[in-house]
């Protein structure tokens, strides 16, 4: 039986783009493009964790607006585990929609080598692209308010 892990996703909304990141050195048919997401650590709440992964990954800060919603994700064959994904819709100041920017983990959580991927801003539009199951509550995003 595979285990379930707590976790956060962040949609990143401004203008109607979506905060995305491609890895650097990993084809993109491994990874896929994502949003900034991770583990809620032992006495954090999702929404402290929201905030911290999308600085961690995107060295940028950001806020939560709302929360999205919850959703199950089967990350086997590649894991034995279910990611309880706690979706939080967050905006961020001093945007540049053009911009382009590396970031990347030091020492990853799953262990092995530093990586580093590129940052950038995507039309909400084009959101359906998401890897892993990371599109699945941009329609409850979009239903709630936030324009593409």
């Amino acid at each position: 039986m595979p285990r379930e892990v707590q976790k956060v996703a962040c949609y990143v909304v401004h203008d109607g783009h979506l905060l995305v990141f491609t890895h650097n050195d990993v084809p993109i048919t491994e990874t896929g493009v994502q949003v900034p997401a991770g583990s809620i650590q032992p006495g954090e709440t999702s929404e402290e964790a929201a905030i911290r992964e999308l600085f961690e990954e995107t060295g940028r800060h950001g806020h939560p607006v709302r929360g999205v919603g919850t959703q199950e994700y089967d990350l086997r064959p590649a894991r034995d585990e279910i990611a309880v994904r706690h979706y939080f819709h967050m905006n961020m100041e001093d945007v540049d929609l053009a911009e382009r920017w590396t970031a990347g983990e030091l020492d990853p959580s799953h262990g092995g080598a530093s990586i580093n991927w590129t940052c950038w801003w995507m039309p909400l539009t084009n959101g359906h692209v998401l890897a892993a199951g990371f599109a699945g509550l941009l329609g409850v995003m979009l239903d709630e308010g936030t324009a593409p």
